[in-house]
């Protein structure tokens, strides 16, 4: 399997075929392609547009309001429950479970925020669950004013670096980066694979608006950029053509291909075990050692010594053994001063001591680089 762990991102124009409001023909066809996916065996997250479409369908007559900021929130809170109604529809034919999150990057950038949503998420593809994400536009006033760095194209982006994923796929309606745009330049060509994204590619993409989209090639370009940075692969593909995630999964050559810059876990490990953003230290007791180096299992309270440092939850801690030597390191789920009152406990105690809890865990294995 050349990939594992896929993000797919469905754009509003592929969504919506270019009209107004959401068709559901296309809809059914991406469902069934994830749902053949996932039952050979990968695991997908997908980042959803298309719910202002989905309001502006439900809201039909109603007079917009100049296209106002307002308005569009408006018509993203109508369009949410409609969108995910559809989506728990079609993936239901399959016998499969949807869930929803709504994000924006604040959600991710915060040192909280980011811990739970990266728990949450992997926690749903362990349990099979289909995650369909979007930008929180009720809030997120970026996306909603189409500004660059707003929109869904760049939040899958931050997703795939958030759950460590293989690879990016963005779906349009377009079969990909072209020497110039398809739509008007009968001689343009589709360009297979970027091996770096330079200014001259930045150039090629341009800054073209979808028209019921908030995001054309410049934005998709953008997120490339931020998810081959981080080791993930992106392949910007037409979402229109027959099995064309079926056709990626099995490593067929479509749309274009940005192949990562930099090996997932080498930037990974760069990140965590530079201790750059070291906090505190954690030192574990011989079974813990056991545990998480051999076993590849997460370390609980029960195997913790002594926690030093003053450090807060999702914060990078330095995992050290009773010698002082350093096993490693991860983002722990508790502060400093949580972890003296419930360190060399059983996590079942967890909830008694602290009135609270955030999982068994003080570090769980997907948070956590052993050297």
């Amino acid at each position: 399997m050349l990939y594992h762990r896929i993000i797919a991102k469905f754009g509003t124009s592929l969504l919506t075929s270019g009209t107004d409001h959401l068709d559901v023909h296309i809809m059914a066809g991406l469902v069934e392609q994830v749902a053949k996916l996932q039952q050979q065996g990968f695991e997908i997250i997908l980042v959803s547009s298309g719910a202002i479409a989905a309001g502006r369908q439900k809201l039909k007559g109603v007079r917009e309001h100049k296209k106002s900021t307002p308005f569009k929130q408006v018509l993203a809170s109508v369009g949410q429950s409609h969108l995910m109604h559809t989506y728990e529809q079609l993936f239901s034919q399959h016998g499969m479970i949807v869930a929803q999150a709504l994000l924006t990057k604040a959600d991710i950038s915060d040192r909280a925020g980011y811990l739970n949503a990266r728990n949450t998420l992997l926690t749903l593809i362990e349990l099979g669950v289909i995650c369909i994400i979007n930008e929180n536009d009720v809030v997120a006033v970026d996306e909603i004013e189409e500004l660059k760095f707003g929109d869904n194209d760049n939040l899958s982006a931050m997703v795939a670096n958030l759950v460590d994923a293989d690879l990016l796929v963005l779906l349009t309606d377009v079969g990909g980066l072209y020497t110039a745009d398809p739509h008007h330049d009968t001689d343009a060509r589709l360009i297979p694979r970027v091996e770096e994204i330079d200014g001259q590619v930045e150039r090629l993409a341009g800054d073209t608006i979808n028209h019921h989209g908030t995001g054309g090639m410049a934005t998709k370009i953008e997120a490339a950029k931020l998810a081959t940075s981080s080791g993930v692969n992106v392949i910007i593909a037409d979402g229109r053509e027959p099995d064309i995630l079926v056709r990626i999964g099995r490593g067929e050559n479509v749309g274009t291909l940005f192949p990562a810059r930099v090996n997932k876990m080498e930037s990974k490990k760069r990140w965590m075990l530079s201790g750059l953003a070291c906090r505190g230290r954690v030192t574990v007791d011989k079974g813990a050692v056991v545990a998480v180096k051999e076993q590849n299992k997460s370390l609980l309270p029960a195997g913790v010594i002594r926690a030093e440092g003053e450090f807060e939850r999702g914060d990078i801690v330095d995992i050290l053994d009773e010698n002082g030597s350093r096993l490693g390191c991860g983002i722990s789920n508790y502060g400093s001063v949580d972890l003296t009152i419930i360190k060399g406990k059983h996590s079942d105690s967890i909830p008694s001591l602290l009135g609270y809890d955030y999982g068994d865990e003080v570090i769980h294995r997907n948070n956590m680089v052993i050297v």
